[in-house]
């Protein structure tokens, strides 16, 4: 029981983690060990999986696919999203930078304990940290595309978009911004129930999910130091996003004003920056406080 509320906060985390722009749930997941446990999860649901499910043998199905670890995951994630996208709008429209710097310490700080899980740091596991970092901050200042309704282009899409929300430093809906569909999709599919553009972004989504799910744990396995330098990459890359001292490049999509870029600044020298490092420092320590608690949880 405990586990699973353990887990449940884990899942808080990875919801909360969504509704920050610019940061994705797998950063979290990763953070707090879950990441490779997840993905193993999902890559579950195979042909067994449907096996068992049409000869309802239902406790053999809930055991394959281990319910139990991603029914406390969901719960925390709906319900982080749910409470806590309105906490963090308030202060968004409030208190922006000392929201962004917050989160800014927190990622920071977790570039070097997700690192730090690298056994062997060589010559390959810094390139592929380089690697990470330069994609991250590559997709963070590219420009939007064009819309495009094609069938396929949609289908690519919701798979591209899904499996950057469990990417570690990846934004699925930033990704989606830059294919150039996130009005299409987003707004005027979701708000109107356009099946002809839901149906391809939800058969990518769910397509591109499980196989995403199968290489990466395959990958994970195979070559963990490198995968771990990878995805620590991502997030110190998407920092590019979050540094605090910016402003926002915003763009009508009908009703919904969507930021598809920023113009950045250094910091002044005023209590008010002052204040922003104290918070930033705030957000290292708690994850600190996370980690090694975490170890200790594990050694006792």
């Amino acid at each position: 029981m405990i586990e699973y509320i353990f887990n449940i906060l884990k899942g808080a985390l990875m919801g909360a983690a969504n509704v920050i722009p610019g940061v994705s749930g797998g950063t979290m997941a990763l953070l707090t060990g879950i990441f490779e446990k997840l993905i193993d999860a999902i890559k579950s649901f195979d042909l067994k999986a449907i096996k068992l499910g049409c000869t309802f043998k239902f406790k053999e199905l809930f055991e394959h696919v281990d319910i139990k670890f991603l029914s406390a995951i969901g719960i925390g994630v709906v319900a982080s999203i749910l409470t806590f996208a309105r906490v963090l709008e308030y202060l968004f429209e409030n208190h922006p930078l000392y929201i962004w710097s917050f989160f800014f310490g927190l990622i920071l700080a977790s570039v070097y304990f997700v690192g730090k899980s690298i056994q062997k740091k060589g010559l390959s596991s810094i390139a592929f940290f380089v690697v990470g970092t330069a994609i991250a901050v590559a997709i963070a200042f590219l420009e939007p595309a064009q819309e495009n309704r094609n069938f396929l282009y949609l289908m690519v899409c919701g798979a591209v978009a899904m499996c950057s929300m469990i990417l570690p430093g990846l934004s699925g809906s930033f990704v989606l911004l830059l294919m150039g569909n996130y009005e299409l999709v987003m707004i005027h599919a979701v708000k109107s129930f356009d099946f002809g553009v839901l149906i391809p972004v939800g058969i990518g989504a769910v397509a591109g999910l499980l196989a995403f799910a199968r290489l990466l744990s395959w990958v994970f396995k195979k070559f963990n130091d490198q995968t771990i330098a990878l995805l620590t990459g991502f997030i110190f890359g998407s920092l590019a996003i979050l540094w605090p001292w910016k402003s926002e490049i915003t763009e009508a999509f009908g009703e919904k004003i969507k930021v598809v870029g920023y113009d950045y600044a250094l910091p002044e020298l005023s209590a008010e920056t002052g204040i922003a490092l104290a918070i930033m420092l705030a957000g290292i320590i708690i994850i600190a406080l996370v980690e090694t608690t975490a170890i200790r949880l594990k050694t006792d």
